[in-house]
């Protein structure tokens, strides 16, 4: 499961807080901004969601409005242009605790407490700390040349948004499809992929719920190393070589699903597996090939010999379930 972003919450330290409520009026520079700060000043306690995806943002948006009495809701992707600011896309919310969360004692307390919560995707927020730490905010003060630069990279910010949402939409898409191939039967239309092994894995050799995630990620890479594309070049390697019995004959019992099919692939490819797995290359090389080298060998002493090593007419008799054994 992909990670959705992060949070980041904190409360207004005194100095930032006074420094605010000694902002002088736009309309009277003599008079105050905020005539009550501590009513008006209404992000003393905050919250800021970063998400990875836009999508994510309308599932938190959404989850703000049900747990939250909102009392203000501020998309600042519209008023860009009415307050003449670059990029700054966010949603802002005021927000309090419901009358049902009040009435729990532990909430009480926070009966008046005003948050404000904000809620971007993590573009969103580098471009806001970057925007804030240049400290450019009005359009008239921006030199031309940095003001076209800035133009150009909101753009370009906006497009990274959207292709990413539209890359995860595609991987989504992709990952159905690919499982309802495995379902259908329709091996060859199936990419080697971590979901999609497991898949083929769980209905050719039996589920396995010792695997992990990254077991099967780390199979698929060495399946990729190893020449296979998609799953039918491979359910074609295994097919009629008995993994338990392989298995057994190996290892003295039935291993895990990955094992199996990894002792089934060197049964069916002998020393073209051993060439091109990439565990015989490197430092270990030579230890992993011998390893291999010598399991093949008491395969062939069993009778179970690779395909291409198989006297031509004995497909048949593989396909039939024999166990992978060449005719005597």
């Amino acid at each position: 499961m992909r990670r959705s972003g992060s949070n980041e919450s904190r409360a207004k330290d005194p100095e930032s807080f006074a420094r605010k409520a000694s902002v002088p009026s736009e309309q009277d520079p003599a008079q105050p901004k905020y005539t009550e700060p501590l009513r008006q000043i209404t992000d003393l306690a905050a919250v800021r969601v970063i998400t990875f995806l836009l999508e994510d943002v309308d599932k938190v948006n959404a989850q703000v409005q049900e747990q939250f009495n909102v009392f203000e809701m501020i998309n600042k992707s519209g008023l860009l242009v009415e307050q003449e600011k670059l990029g700054y896309h966010s949603v802002h919310y005021l927000v309090g605790f419901t009358p049902q969360r009040l009435a729990m004692p532990e909430y009480a307390r926070h009966r008046d407490l005003v948050i404000e919560i904000q809620v971007r995707t993590i573009l969103q927020h580098a471009w806001a700390e970057i925007e804030h730490d240049i400290q450019y905010k009005a359009i008239e003060t921006i030199p031309a040349v940095v003001r076209r630069r800035f133009m150009a990279l909101a753009g370009l910010l906006e497009i990274a948004d959207r292709e990413f949402q539209a890359v995860s939409d595609e991987d989504q898409r992709v990952r159905v499809a690919a499982l309802r191939h495995v379902e259908l039967g329709d091996l060859a239309a199936v990419e080697v992929t971590q979901e999609a092994l497991k898949a083929y894995l769980d209905r050719k050799l039996g589920a396995d719920g010792r695997m992990t995630a990254f077991s099967y990620e780390f199979e698929a890479r060495i399946l990729r190393r190893l020449g296979f594309s998609n799953l039918h070049e491979i359910d074609d390697a295994i097919a009629g070589y008995d993994d338990d019995r392989i298995s057994r004959l190996l290892h003295g019992n039935r291993q895990g699903q990955l094992t199996r099919l990894q002792d089934v692939l060197l049964a069916s490819l002998g020393e073209e597996f051993i060439d091109r797995h990439p565990w015989t290359h490197g430092e270990y090389g030579e230890h992993w090939r011998r390893r291999l080298a010598q399991q093949l060998e008491r395969l062939r002493d069993a009778g179970i010999v690779p395909r291409r090593d198989q006297p031509k007419g004995t497909e048949a008799q593989q396909a039939s379930g024999t166990d992978g054994a060449a005719p005597a």
